[in-house]
C-alpha cells in the first residue's frame, strides 16, 4: 500500500508515524510539504496548549492521548534512545462565566467529567479564594482543570513527531500539490510543483488552512478555510502568582508564559482570511481595540501591561460546527480528510494521526472511534457543534 500525505505539520506527521509504527514496511509513506520548517504551518505558531474542557466527550478523549504522548514523549517519539522533553506544564484552564454563560458551562463541566477529565466547578467566592488577582464580582460560575491541563511546546512536538515518522521509513517530499490525476471518483496521482508524479492508493489531506485549496485541485469541496489569529507577549508591573489559561467569556484568554504573560482574542468570521496571506503580519490593532481592554477588566492588575512583541498564525477553521472533518471524502473514497480543527489540533495531534492509520489499514478505527468527526456531514450538513472553542 501507498499513501501521500498532503502536509507535514502535525497532523500529516502523526499520520505518517501511526501508519509506519502499525503496519511498518508494507505501507509506503510520501509526507509532501514545502515549508519543512513549518515557518508558515500553524503548527509552528500555535499557542500550543492542551485541554480536556471540551463540550463534545470526543474532542476530551482526542486531548487524553495527544497528553499521554506528550506527557510520555521519550516513550512515544524517542529516537536511538535520545529523550525527547516537551516541556509539559500541568498548569490548568480556567473558564470563567456569567449568568448568561453558566448554563453552557455547567453543560461542558459535565462532558468533560463525564469523559473522566479532572476538573471542578467553581463559585464565584471559592473563585476568589484560589485566584484573588481576578475579578469574579460580575460571574456566576467557573471551571478549573486540576490536572492533564497547560501548555508546551508545539513545534517541538511537530519536529518530534517528523523525526519518529522519519526512523520508522515514512519519506519527507519537499514540494507543493498543484494538481491531480483523477480518474472517476479516484485520485491516482499528486502532481507537485517540482514536476513529481507521486502515485498512491490513498492520499491524506492534513494541509491545515490551505486544506480548502487542496480540495479544489482534487474537483471536490473541503470547507476548510484561514482564519488569522495574533497572539500578544506582554508584561505586568505588578507581580502575579503563574496563572492557568484563563477564558474570558468576552473572548479573550490570557496564561503565564516565563516571566510574562501571552494572550489573545479567539477569532470569530470577521477574521477570516484568503490562503495566501502572508503570515508575518501579526493585526497590532485588536491589542487596543479587544485584548487590553477585556484583560484590564478581569484582572486589575492589568490595567497597566505593556506589549512587548506579537505572532501571527492561522486556525483551520471548519464553519460548520468547528470539529474536524476526519475520514474519505464522500465524493472521493481514497481522499481522506484530517483537517478544519478550528483551534486544537496540536493536541489532537497523535489521536487523529493514529486513527487514520487504522482506518486506512484496517477499514476500521480500533482505539478510538473517530466516526463522529466523518465527512458525511459535508453531504447531509449535521452538525457534531462544539461550543467551547478558544
Amino acid at each position: 500500500m501507498r499513501v501521500v500525505v498532503i502536509g507535514g505539520g502535525a497532523i500529516g506527521a502523526a499520520v505518517a508515524l501511526f501508519l509506519r509504527r502499525e503496519a511498518g514496511t508494507a505501507v509506503e509513506v510520501v509526507v509532501v510539504e514545502p515549508d519543512p520548517g513549518l515557518t508558515q504551518a500553524s503548527s509552528g505558531r500555535s499557542a500550543s496548549s492542551i485541554r480536556q474542557q471540551f463540550s463534545q466527550p470526543l474532542n476530551v478523549r482526542l486531548s487524553q492521548f495527544g497528553l499521554d504522548v506528550v506527557s510520555h514523549a521519550t516513550e512515544w517519539l524517542g529516537v536511538d534512545g535520545e529523550a525527547v522533553d516537551l516541556g509539559l506544564v500541568d498548569a490548568g484552564y480556567l473558564f470563567v462565566a456569567t449568568e448568561a454563560g453558566a448554563p453552557a458551562l455547567r453543560t461542558q463541566h459535565t462532558a468533560a467529567t463525564g469523559a473522566g477529565a479532572d476538573v471542578s466547578l467553581l463559585s464565584p467566592d471559592a473563585l476568589a479564594q484560589r485566584c484573588p488577582w481576578l475579578r469574579t464580582d460580575d460571574l456566576a460560575l467557573a471551571t478549573l482543570g486540576e490536572s492533564g491541563e497547560g501548555w508546551f511546546d508545539g513545534p517541538a512536538l511537530a519536529r518530534a513527531l517528523a523525526r519518529k515518522a522519519r526512523a520508522l521509513g515514512a519519506c519527507w517530499h519537499r514540494g507543493r500539490v498543484t494538481g491531480f490525476d483523477r480518474r472517476g471518483d479516484r485520485l491516482v496521482a499528486a502532481l507537485t510543483d517540482d514536476g513529481a508524479r507521486l502515485e498512491a492508493d490513498a492520499f491524506v489531506c492534513a494541509a491545515g488552512p490551505w486544506s480548502g485549496a487542496v480540495g479544489r485541485l482534487a474537483g471536490v469541496e473541503v470547507p476548510v478555510h484561514a482564519r488569522r489569529r495574533t497572539v500578544f507577549v506582554f508584561d505586568c508591573p505588578t507581580a502575579l502568582p503563574p496563572t492557568p489559561l484563563v477564558v474570558d467569556p468576552a473572548g479573550v484568554w490570557f496564561r503565564s508564559e516565563g516571566r510574562g504573560f501571552i494572550g489573545g482574542w479567539s477569532p470569530g468570521p470577521g477574521d477570516d482570511d484568503p490562503d495566501d496571506l502572508p503570515i508575518d503580519d501579526p493585526d497590532l490593532a485588536q491589542f487596543e481595540d479587544r485584548l487590553w481592554p477585556a484583560l484590564a477588566h478581569r484582572v486589575p492588575a492589568f490595567e497597566a501591561l505593556r506589549r512587548r512583541s506579537a505572532w501571527a498564525g492561522y486556525y483551520e477553521v471548519h464553519p460548520l460546527d468547528h470539529n474536524a472533518l476526519v475520514g474519505p471524502h464522500p465524493a472521493l473514497p481514497n481522499l481522506v480528510l484530517a483537517c478544519g480543527f478550528s483551534g486544537h489540533g496540536l493536541q489532537h495531534a497523535p489521536a487523529t494521526g493514529r486513527g487514520v492509520a487504522e482506518w486506512l489499514l484496517h477499514g476500521a478505527y480500533r482505539s478510538l472511534d473517530l466516526s463522529p468527526l466523518g465527512c458525511e456531514r459535508l453531504r447531509t450538513g449535521h452538525a457534531l457543534e462544539e461550543r467551547a472553542i478558544i
